[in-house]
C-alpha cells in the first residue's frame, strides 16, 4: 500500500490542471478559425513571410491561425496531449519550454524558410514531442522514461515531418521546433526535480521499530 495520499491528491490536481490548460490553448485556435470563418476574413496573411519586415508579426501571430479546418483538427489532439504531458511531467521548465518554442520556432522560419506564408501550431507541437522524448532518454527516472514512451508511440511517426515531403506543408516550422525541442531537453534535463521514490507502509513501520529506543 502506498502511503503518500497528499503527494497523489497534487500529482492527480496538477494531471488535471495540465489538461485544462493544454485544451484551454487549443479552444483559442478553434475560436480563432470560427471567427475567420464565420466573418469571412483571411488571416493567413499574419502568417511568418520569411525575411520581410512585415513578415515578423507571424512570430507571434502564425501558432494561431490555420489554413483550413482539416489543418485544425489534425493539431487538435497533439496539442491537447503532449501539452498535458509536458505540463504535467515538467512544470519548471514548461515556463521556458513554451514560449521558447512558440516564438523561436516562427523565427528560425522567418530567418531561413521558402517563400510563403507559414502558419500553423505543428512547429510547437513538434518541439514538444521532441523535448519530451529526449529529455525521457537523458533523464531516464520512471516518470520521464513513460511520459517519452508515450508520445514516441502515438506521434514518433512525426520524426518524418521535419522533412520536406509535400509543397503546401511547412517541414521548417517543423525542423525548428525539434531542434529547439532537443536543445531544451538538453539545457533542461535537471529542472524539474525527480518524483519521490515510493515509500511502502511495510518500509515505514520496519524503520520505526528499528527507532524505538532500548530499554
Amino acid at each position: 500500500m502506498y502511503s503518500a495520499p497528499n503527494y497523489l491528491q497534487n500529482d492527480n490536481a496538477r494531471l488535471r490542471r495540465s489538461f485544462m490548460l493544454a485544451t484551454l490553448f487549443t479552444l483559442i485556435l478553434w475560436v480563432v478559425k470560427l471567427i475567420e470563418l464565420l466573418f469571412g476574413l483571411y488571416f493567413v496573411q499574419y502568417g511568418v513571410y520569411p525575411l520581410r519586415v512585415s513578415g515578423l508579426t507571424g512570430i507571434a501571430m502564425a501558432p494561431l491561425i490555420h489554413g483550413s479546418l482539416s489543418h485544425l483538427s489534425s493539431n487538435t489532439a497533439p496539442l491537447i496531449i503532449l501539452g498535458t504531458a509536458l505540463l504535467y511531467g515538467y512544470p519548471r521548465s514548461a515556463k521556458i519550454v513554451v514560449p521558447v518554442l512558440y516564438l523561436g520556432t516562427g523565427l528560425g522560419v522567418w530567418l531561413f524558410a521558402r517563400s510563403a506564408y507559414h502558419i500553423g501550431a505543428s512547429g510547437l507541437s513538434f518541439g514538444i514531442m521532441f523535448f519530451i522524448f529526449t529529455i525521457g532518454v537523458l533523464r531516464w527516472d520512471k516518470r520521464a522514461i513513460i511520459l517519452s514512451m508515450i508520445v514516441f508511440f502515438l506521434y514518433g511517426s512525426m520524426i518524418w515531418g521535419i522533412f520536406p515531403t509535400k509543397p503546401g506543408v511547412s517541414f521548417e516550422s517543423h525542423f525548428f521546433g525539434a531542434v529547439i525541442g532537443v536543445a531544451l531537453a538538453m539545457l533542461l534535463k535537471n529542472h524539474d526535480p525527480a518524483p519521490p521514490p515510493k515509500t511502502y507502509s511495510w518500509e515505514e513501520e520496519e524503520q520505526e521499530d528499528q527507532e524505538e529506543p532500548i530499554e
